[in-house]
């Protein structure tokens, strides 16, 4: 058994906010580890790319799951649903930056190098939700940034579909339709990456962020948690520099922001840049999701 432990508010056009942040067209040009007592004092060296290991093999695990979930009938639907962390769990002037990269096909295989530049630079350390198309599109990419360690890889599903155990869907996405579905879409891709990186996934953030709460149970006993968030930080990569720059300034103590890191296109960058050094003059500390528990 799996051992392994580990949201400007649009109203109109809501419907669109993860349909464009990780589907809209991305054109072709890319843009041109701190804890809370830890702070790094040069810039992150290089590493080798991680040696790829055998994917371990899940299939007693995985019968076992569908057994343990397959008469429970979800009564949940949302963003927010029971089980999804949302926050760090510190009074401490911490928050989490979280950006998503979402894969599939020109319109969300983009990679914004200016801002995972930035952050590279400033040594600010991030959390990257990677689903399994953008690293079949990027493999080299993703192994570099696999090697830095101001980040921690985390798991963005396999085929980037809402998590339900009945066949919902959002945004006109279908989502999974079983057990069995949720299970693959989770754990497809954190095999990939454990094989890629020799490290496996904590944390879950399906595509669309949306759950049914049985499905969250699921990723659980599957060793992950699920992890949304509580600062809607580009909106699906919609947003502009200075919406980007409104929003994170909303964050507090605590705060998981998701942002974009597969539309070098738009203005996540930029606003990221405005964001960041306000904040630090605040006293705010930038940290994986690692870093603390989570609520």
């Amino acid at each position: 058994m799996i051992k392994r432990l580990y949201r400007a508010r649009i109203v109109l056009s809501v419907a669109v906010v993860f349909l464009v942040g990780c589907s809209v067209s991305s054109g072709q040009a890319q843009k041109g580890s701190i804890s809370p007592t830890v702070s790094p004092t040069s810039s992150p060296v290089s590493t080798p790319f991680a040696t790829p290991v055998s994917s371990p093999d899940h299939s007693l695990d995985r019968q076992k799951i569908i057994d343990q979930f397959a008469d429970k009938s979800p009564t949940q639907w949302g963003e927010k649903v029971t089980g999804v962390r949302t926050r760090l769990q510190t009074k401490d002037k911490a928050i989490a930056l979280t950006f998503d990269a979402c894969g599939g096909g020109p319109a969300g295989n983009g990679y914004d190098k200016e801002l995972i530049d930035y952050l590279t630079q400033e040594k600010i350390p991030a959390t990257l939700f990677i689903n399994a198309r953008w690293i079949d599109a990027n493999p080299e990419l993703f192994q570099r940034l696999a090697a830095n360690p101001l980040f921690e890889l985390e798991n963005h599903g396999h085929e980037h579909r809402p998590l339900s155990v009945t066949g919902k869907s959002i945004y006109n996405i279908r989502g999974t339709k079983n057990v069995g579905e949720v299970i693959d879409e989770v754990q497809m891709n954190a095999d990939k990456i454990e094989a890629l990186t020799g490290r496996r996934p904590q944390f879950f953030r399906s595509g669309t962020a949306y759950y049914d709460e049985i499905a969250v149970k699921v990723v659980n006993a599957l060793g992950m948690q699920v992890v949304n968030f509580n600062v809607l930080g580009d909106a699906g990569a919609t947003f502009n520099a200075e919406q980007v720059d409104q929003a994170l300034s909303q964050a507090k103590s605590g705060s998981i922001v998701l942002c974009h890191m597969n539309h070098p296109e738009k203005s996540t960058a930029e606003g990221v840049m405005k964001a960041v050094p306000k904040l630090k003059k605040t006293g705010v500390i930038f940290v994986k999701l690692s870093a603390y528990p989570l609520e």
